[in-house]
């Protein structure tokens, strides 16, 4: 009677286990560092649902709004800062004030109660970041936030994993401008210039250190 397996059976079932089984260990390692990295994770994209409806687009990019008239502590303070209900009503106590839209503004200010809105970038809570130190060196808003004055809901543009933020720590000319470009969506390096050349004569006026140390974001 012929064998049912051939000799070179049970070589092959071992060598099939092992292959399963390193399948499975480093699927089990990679996978969850794949995900990680992945926009299913990171949400970049997705629009942000907030309680008032605010078009970026108009605002910034038709009315021309600086983005530190809402974002008021932005050079002073760790927060960028949110509008508060009364600066909102500067223009619109005037402007589309009695639109269905802007009922919960008017609301919250007669009632004297806050907006909550949904935060676009969260940081772990082991994550220190200060966003005047970066403004005051040179980082432009459009660097993390992407074109905020094409956005109609704003969404989160960047990782903002550590990786991402050590590619500038280690070479922040590569990123900076000049202050007064800060919040500008469009700026462009002078013709003639080269973003590496403006970069590092940048980094020496600012005085800017590419800190990688760990206590500089985890304290």
């Amino acid at each position: 009677m012929p064998a049912l397996f051939k000799p070179g059976s049970n070589t092959a079932f071992r060598v099939t286990l092992f292959a399963f089984g390193f399948l499975a260990v480093g699927g089990g390692i990679a996978g969850p560092m794949i995900y990680v990295r992945s926009p299913f994770y990171t949400q970049i994209g997705d629009p942000i649902d907030q309680p008032v409806q605010f078009d970026h687009r108009h605002h910034v990019g038709d009315e021309g709004i600086d983005c530190r008239y809402c974002h008021w502590s932005v050079e002073k303070s760790s927060q960028a800062g949110v509008p508060q209900i009364s600066l909102c009503l500067n223009c619109h106590s005037q402007i589309w004030n009695k639109s269905p839209k802007l009922a919960p503004i008017r609301e919250a200010f007669f009632a004297d109660r806050p907006i909550i809105w949904n935060k676009v970038n969260k940081l772990p809570h082991f994550v220190y970041f200060n966003h005047s130190i970066h403004v005051a060196k040179g980082v432009g808003c459009v660097t993390c936030h992407g074109r905020i004055d094409l956005m109609p809901a704003v969404h989160k543009a960047q990782p903002l994993s550590m990786a991402w933020c050590l590619e500038c720590h280690r070479a922040p000319e590569r990123f900076l401008r000049p202050r007064e470009e800060v919040t500008n969506m469009t700026y462009e390096v002078p013709e003639g210039h080269t973003q590496l050349e403006v970069g590092l004569a940048l980094k020496a006026k600012y005085h800017v250190v590419s800190r990688v140390n760990c206590t500089t974001c985890h304290r």
